[in-house]
């Protein structure tokens, strides 16, 4: 018999959501390009626009100022520029600060090169030092350009939430641009650009249930944007060309609408039982390192560290047991190398970290099954090596 196998891998990719597949499917098999005048083209154009409209009411944003993207990356690359426009004057942005745990997709400075970049510290918890940042931004030369600055809502690793909003009135008050990645935070706690009081955002489909190849940069309005990271047709009002990936956007919008809706509820259900799973792992070893435990983090995660276990050696342990798990961040290419979050906190990089993480379908027995491998794993490293 096959052994069950636990799904613990939710901030790498959520499971596909019934609605979202059948948004997919539905769209997938229309004919029409979302371009064409024609019928068949402006009943995938109406498919478009719905989603627009679901993911800027999930996100507190108007829909004019949703660019759909073929996914987060792509959104980050394509914010993050020095070269901006407010309506059809030219707008020079002279530098850009990230904090040390951003996910890699904003911590290589998109299209800044790499003198162009700062990065602001955070404490040992995890949290952005606005402190520091503010002492960055007090030294920026307003000669180059505006300063711009990206802080993530939640960490990806960590799960550990960011001050965004004291960072925006910090920011806005030196003349500067909040950017932030809410990839994670999406889905998971309530995101809205607008009481966050950041000027941009973006967020992915399928971390929240919905289709691979999606994503989306938010704005708080329409008169500053970016310069095109992609050129050629102009869809999405200029902003992003290509033909829209309609299938996979339509998928998002589902999913943007179910998860939102239902998100009060699951909260606080979700932030038990991963108090319960951390308690378990530090029953069985009290030495376990939770890691950003005493910060706000988000309700799903969970990233911590056993002495004596490698993140590569440690994942490839627990899938044995059956249980999908991750060492971090799952963009790198299936690389697990030495955490910069880690890093960021003021640990040692080296250290072995594993991240599990899950969602509202993710039954009592995956739970049981993730704990009980834990034990095993924890019990081998244990056991003293034979002379």
């Amino acid at each position: 018999m096959t052994k069950a196998r636990a799904y613990m891998d939710w901030n790498a990719t959520a499971p596909l959501l019934d609605a979202a597949r059948d948004a997919f499917l539905r769209v997938a098999l229309m004919e029409g390009n979302p371009s064409s005048v024609h019928r068949e083209g402006r009943a995938v154009r109406a498919e478009v626009e719905a989603a627009r409209r679901a993911l800027a009411e999930a996100l507190g944003a108007k829909p004019a100022s949703v660019t759909f993207t073929s996914g987060a990356t792509e959104a980050a690359n394509t914010v993050l520029t020095p070269h901006f426009r407010m309506g059809r004057s030219p707008l020079s942005i002279g530098r850009l600060y990230v904090s040390a745990i951003e996910h890699k997709a904003v911590f290589e400075g998109g299209r800044f090169s790499a003198p162009e970049v700062s990065i602001f510290p955070v404490n040992a918890d995890g949290v952005a030092d606005l402190a520091a940042l503010e002492a960055l931004l007090s030294t920026h030369d307003k000669t180059s350009g505006l300063p711009m600055v990206a802080l993530m809502l939640a960490n990806n690793e960590t799960g550990v939430i960011q001050p965004v909003c004291e960072a925006a009135k910090i920011v806005h008050a030196h003349g500067g641009i909040l950017v932030v990645d809410a990839v994670q935070a999406f889905g998971r706690i309530p995101v809205d650009i607008e009481a966050l009081d950041a000027d941009f955002l973006f967020v992915s489909s399928h971390k929240i249930g919905g289709p691979k190849g999606a994503g989306a940069l938010v704005a708080r309005g329409e008169a500053m944007m970016p310069t095109p990271l992609i050129r050629g047709g102009g869809q999405e009002k200029g902003h992003r060309s290509g033909t829209e990936n309609a299938a996979a956007i339509a998928g998002f919008g589902a999913a943007a609408t179910e998860v939102n809706a239902l998100l009060d509820m699951r909260v606080a259900d979700m932030a038990a039982r991963r108090d319960a799973i951390e308690a378990a792992l530090l029953e069985i070893v009290p030495e376990t390192v939770i890691h950003g435990r005493l910060a706000d983090r988000l309700p799903n995660t969970t990233f911590f560290s056993l002495a004596g276990m490698k993140s590569e050696t440690g994942q490839i342990a627990f899938d044995l047991e059956g249980i999908a798990l991750s060492a971090g961040s799952a963009c790198s290419s299936g690389k697990v190398g030495e955490s910069h979050v880690l890093k960021g906190m003021g640990l040692d990089p080296r250290m072995g970290a594993l991240r599990i993480s899950f969602g509202p379908s993710t039954s009592e027995a995956e739970i049981a099954q993730t704990i009980e491998a834990f034990r095993k794993i924890a019990g081998r490293l244990a056991k003293p090596k034979a002379a």
